[in-house]
């Protein structure tokens, strides 16, 4: 039989291997096919299994979708990333990037589950006299009549849980220390203790301060171990529960069944051994673990917290009535908001009144203030210096840059690194290894051990299951990318995943876009000339007119140019931009071409040597020249220059320094390029290439097995973005080009390109040192507790010392990723 089923719910790749392999263990079911994309499963099997059994399965593996008929669509309501509090994902991204509605622990590891930061402040008013009342924006209080002020931000979630666990560490130490001095008692001088009350008193007083340790402070963590069991999942959580149940179990068995016990488990007072004291602390300890674990987990993401203070709560709206200060949520495109000295800027828009400098470090990492004069664009977050200017807004809400790079870091740091596949592979027989090196401990030891030999089996057995800690493993990758990503955030990188980290690492090559990549990307005309070489104001109003909808630099500067010289902009037709050769339509009835000698070949256009001559003239000086056609007879040129940038020259000698070839690839003609390519000391560049071109040498290095990185701005670099290992996108360019990339420059300058290849760096060397010290942890770890040093050096590992162990191994790999927040980039 092969049925095909609707499955709503499932977000990722993680979600249909988990429903594949849920099914699979039905032994009426041969295979299974669950297709993400068309939300259904393909269910073959030997005898019909009923659509209820079929969710059943689901529900007890853990996996809350639903599962219909074709046609009866219930459709689930399925959980994405979005904006805001309440949204919740695991820190090792077990399920990649699924998010969840609530905190409790990952259905797959136990974590808990981490709060995805807010891409927008929302900032709320109340009354100082009125607490109760509660607005979205300024005002007066409907009930006395003051101004509202902003309230606090309301307590995160990462502070919730911190503080949840934080109290149940306070209740955990205070039973654990007296059980804890109760057992120690023999080593007190005299034991006073036992002259108070006798050893089996004693051990009963124990059980009883032990649950509310058990039964309150920790019972998450036996919750845990059984959800692991039943979905089998196995965990951390696994082992902490087996361990520590067994233990508990076998102490309460004692003090009610002692005469079933052999003598080897007895004290000399008759009593049999029990661990309640073994028991609390490993528990303690474990919960210490969570809580520093909690606490770390909000410094990893301190630069999304550092971007979100960024972004202002209120602006200050021009109207025909005077300034009034609004909500930035009631910001609206188009309206016109003053920015006064030492304010944030709301929104993303352009200056239409004033001047200023801005200081623009927290997005673009560089300390300068930038001047800002009138049609310059200014972004949300950034800080206005000592004068005040109207700004017409153009981008709000989740449009602004500074919501973008939060998105993107956001993104970024859920994302999983390739490296981590190694992990995840260990991770999944881990804790069935532990299990059954733990079974082995406890014969070898109860076999061959000294007496009692029972009582060192099961004490060994148990400090195996207990200092066994994979998610030392787990945590060891995402930890250095969440920290990574938020590194470069704060220098103008912005990264896209953490694929873009690890191949950063690797790069061979980096192919350089001249035009805004290489140079500053605002060309200006030097002249528009006809076949004599004097200015031709006719030829100027048809490539003006021409260009006025295009987006490129290029076209943008004729326009300008064309407007301060007062030119009459006409209506122009069928505009064409013919990638990497130039413009083409209709102005006032005839066919104009603007583009370079490819073009004017496509339109079979004729080109006098006179105008070749002067053109070459101009190529030889590093301008940039496209030819003017009318009607198929070129009659002229334009001659603009674009500035190299100040610190192309010393990013690219940076990168060959560092052993990365640089290739300029232009569509600029061979005599411009030869001449950039000779004041950056590149060793080789091609010129005159179509979009075709960059993808082929991106193709044939990578077919010699390089890892090309691609750097550029524009929509015909998008390509070669895409097909190149790293696609380098200047934040200065097309939104085409940034959204083909993988990391995006917010400054568009080289230099990025260098902060971006050492942040990888840094982030890979990190995520080495977090993997080799788990995998030595673990490997030395559990054979230490197993007992192989007692043979030798008589040396055994109380089961308390490895929970202490286990419970900062987690901890050292998160408190070494953080240490990436101190590099330096440059």
């Amino acid at each position: 039989m092969k049925h095909t089923y609707t499955i709503t719910g499932m977000t990722c790749t993680g979600c249909k291997a988990n429903v594949e392999d849920a099914f699979e263990n039905l032994k009426e079911v041969t295979k299974v096919s669950a297709d993400l994309k068309k939300e259904e499963v393909v269910v073959e099997m030997t005898s019909h299994v009923s659509l209820e059994k079929l969710q059943e399965t689901l529900l007890k593996a853990g996996l809350h979708y639903t599962i219909t008929m074709p046609g009866h669509e219930k459709h689930a309501e399925v959980t994405k990333p979005v904006d805001g509090n309440g949204v919740f994902y695991c820190p090792m991204h077990c399920e990649e990037e699924k998010t969840y509605t609530s905190q409790v622990g990952c259905p797959v590891c136990g974590m808990d589950l981490v709060e995805q930061p807010k891409a927008v402040v929302t900032a709320q008013y109340t009354c100082s006299m009125h607490p109760e009342v509660i607005k979205d924006g300024p005002g007066a209080c409907p009930i006395c009549g003051m101004d509202l002020i902003p309230m606090e931000p309301t307590e995160s979630e990462e502070d919730k849980t911190y503080n949840k666990l934080l109290k149940k560490m306070k209740w955990s130490v205070l039973f654990t220390v007296p059980i804890f001095l109760i057992a120690m008692g023999d080593l007190i001088p005299g034991n006073p203790l036992s002259k108070v009350f006798s050893q089996i008193t004693w051990n009963w007083i124990q059980l009883v301060l032990s649950l509310p340790v058990v039964f309150y402070a920790c019972w998450m963590f036996f919750e845990r171990a059984y959800k692991s069991i039943v979905t089998w999942n196995l965990n951390m959580f696994t082992l902490i529960g087996i361990g520590s149940g067994i233990a508990f179990l076998f102490s309460i068995f004692a003090l009610l069944f002692p005469d079933v016990f052999p003598d080897q488990f007895k004290t000399e007072s008759g009593t049999v051994f029990v661990y309640f004291e073994a028991v609390t602390v490993i528990l303690t300890l474990v919960l210490l673990g969570q809580l520093l674990e909690a606490k770390a987990h909000s410094q990893t993401s301190g630069a999304i917290k550092e971007l979100l203070k960024l972004a202002p709560t209120e602006a200050v709206l021009v109207t025909s009535e005077g300034d009034k200060v609004i909500s930035i949520h009631d910001i609206k495109k188009g309206d016109l908001l003053r920015v006064k000295p030492g304010d944030k800027i709301p929104v993303d828009g352009k200056i239409t009144d004033g001047h200023s400098n801005v200081d623009e470090s927290m997005i673009t990492g560089e300390p300068i203030p930038v001047d800002k004069n009138v049609d310059d664009q200014v972004s949300s977050g950034t800080i206005n210096g000592n004068k005040s200017f109207v700004m017409k807004a153009e981008k709000v809400g989740s449009e602004t840059l500074l919501s973008q790079i939060i998105q993107m870091v956001n993104n970024a740091s859920r994302s999983r690194a390739p490296i981590q596949k190694l992990a995840d592979k260990i991770s999944k027989y881990f804790v069935p290894i532990v299990i059954l090196v733990s079974i082995i401990t406890f014969v070898v030891w109860y076999i061959f051990g000294p007496e009692p030999a029972m009582v060192f089996a099961f004490v060994n057995a148990i400090a195996v299951l207990i200092i066994a800690c994979p998610c030392a493993l787990g945590l060891a990758t995402p930890m250095s990318v969440m920290v990574g990503v938020g590194k470069g955030a704060q220098n103008g990188v912005l990264i896209k995943n953490a694929e873009a980290l690890e191949n950063l690492n690797k790069v061979d090559v980096l192919i350089t876009d001249k035009t805004g990549t290489i140079t500053e990307g605002k060309p200006s005309v030097e002249k528009v000339v006809d076949a004599s070489g004097e200015f031709n104001s006719k030829l100027l109003e048809y490539i003006a007119s021409l260009n006025q909808y295009s987006e490129h630099p290029l076209a943008e500067a004729i326009v300008k140019y064309g407007k301060h010289l007062n030119i009459t902009i006409q209506g122009s037709k069928n505009f064409e931009a013919v990638m990497g050769k130039g413009v083409i339509g209709t102005v006032n009835g005839k066919e104009i071409a603007l583009g370079n000698s490819k073009l004017m070949e496509q339109v079979n256009a004729s080109v006098s040597d006179e105008i070749n001559n002067k053109v070459k003239e101009e190529q030889e000086h590093g301008k940039t020249v496209s030819y003017i056609s009318v009607d198929r007879e070129v009659e002229g040129f334009v001659t603009i220059s674009d500035a190299i940038k100040e610190t192309s020259k010393e990013a690219i000698a940076i990168l060959q320094k560092e052993g990365i070839e640089v290739i300029m690839l232009t569509g600029d003609n061979k005599l411009t390029a030869k001449y950039v390519a000779d004041q950056l000391h590149l060793s080789s560049f091609q010129a005159e290439c179509l979009p075709e071109d960059k993808l082929k040498v991106i193709e044939k290095l990578q077919a010699e097995g390089k890892i090309v990185a691609m750097a550029g701005d524009g929509i015909n670099d998008a390509p070669a973005l895409a097909q190149a290992n790293i696609g380098i996108a200047m934040g200065t360019g097309t939104d085409v080009a940034i959204e083909s990339s993988e990391v995006t420059l917010v400054k568009g300058d080289l230099i990025g390109i260098v902060k971006a290849i050492n942040l990888g760096k840094a982030v890979m060397k990190n995520i080495k040192e977090n993997l080799f010290f788990a995998f030595i942890y673990n490997v030395l770890g559990v054979p230490i507790a197993a007992g192989v040093l007692y043979p030798v050096f008589g040396l055994l590992l109380s089961p308390m010392i490895a929970a202490a162990a286990m419970s900062f191994s987690s901890v050292s790999v998160i408190v070494n990723s953080l240490r990436l927040k101190r590099v330096s980039l440059k």
